[in-house]
Parts: structure tokens; C-alpha cells; sequence
């Protein structure tokens, strides 16, 4: 029943979703041996100072807030990745079968996780991580 909900989902639709993550239970037995992980005090810090470093970016240009609102011409101005990160991106195009929004939102998830780092430039790990956060792109997500 999910796998035929699943195939009645659009892919201009999977398009527009920026994070698309499988999310899976995690056994009882092994929550209490995670290793503790950032406190959410810590988290909130580093997303006010991205949010921070965004608006600061966005300062001259009217109604553009945030990575996510940025314009065609603005990804090529901000979130130019590395050559190397271009070459992963363009790698993952050609597997995944991506499209053109597809290729827009990992540039501006890329920014963002670079952002949150407080890097400059978006890497190859910045390139990467977006990618990984577009499960339903692959063309197997359907059957799972």
C-alpha cells in the first residue's frame, strides 16, 4: 500500500521538497548506547549566526531573506561550489537523473550547511551532504 502512494507522487512535486530523508526506527537496545550529540543550545547558536551571516548577505537585495529564496543568478554568485564539489554535483545529476530544480536546491541546501559551518565556500562535503538529503530523487524510493 505505501510502494502504490508512493508511485502516485509527482517528481515536479519531490522537486520543491528541499530534505527528503528516510527515517528509520531506531532499535530500543541501541538508544542508550548513542553518544550524546550537540545540545539544542548549541544547535540554536549556530543557526542564528547562519541565519545571521544570510541576512547580512541578502542585506541589498529586497525580499531575499535567506538561502532558500535566492534567484538563478544569485546561485551562481553565492553558492559557486569548489571544482571539485562541482564535479560530485555533476556526477550525482548524472546518476540520479536529477532535474534543473533539483540541481537549484542542492546548491542552496550546499550554502546553507556551509553556512551553518561558517565556511566561505561550498565544498565538496557541503555538496555531498545536500545530496545525501535527497533520498527520493534515487529512483528506487517508491519500492522501499
Amino acid at each position: 500500500m505505501v510502494q502504490r502512494y508512493r508511485s502516485r507522487v509527482s517528481g515536479p512535486l519531490l522537486d520543491r521538497i528541499d530534505l527528503q530523508i528516510d527515517v528509520v526506527p531506531v532499535p530500543i537496545k541501541d538508544l542508550s548506547d548513542a553518544p550524546a550529540g550537540e545540545s539544542s543550545e548549541e544547535i540554536r547558536k549556530r543557526v542564528i549566526a547562519a541565519r545571521q551571516i544570510q541576512e547580512n548577505r541578502f542585506k541589498n537585495c529586497p525580499g531575499i531573506h535567506c538561502n532558500a529564496q535566492m534567484t538563478e543568478k544569485m546561485l551562481q554568485q553565492y553558492a559557486t561550489p569548489t571544482p571539485e564539489a562541482a564535479e560530485q554535483l555533476r556526477r550525482a545529476m548524472e546518476r540520479l537523473q536529477l532535474s534543473a530544480r533539483a540541481y537549484s536546491r542542492i546548491l542552496k541546501v550546499a550554502r546553507t550547511i556551509a553556512d551553518l559551518e561558517g565556511a566561505e565556500v561550498v565544498s565538496f562535503s557541503h555538496i555531498s551532504e545536500a545530496i545525501s538529503y535527497r533520498n527520493l530523487d534515487r529512483g528506487d524510493w517508491a519500492e522501499r
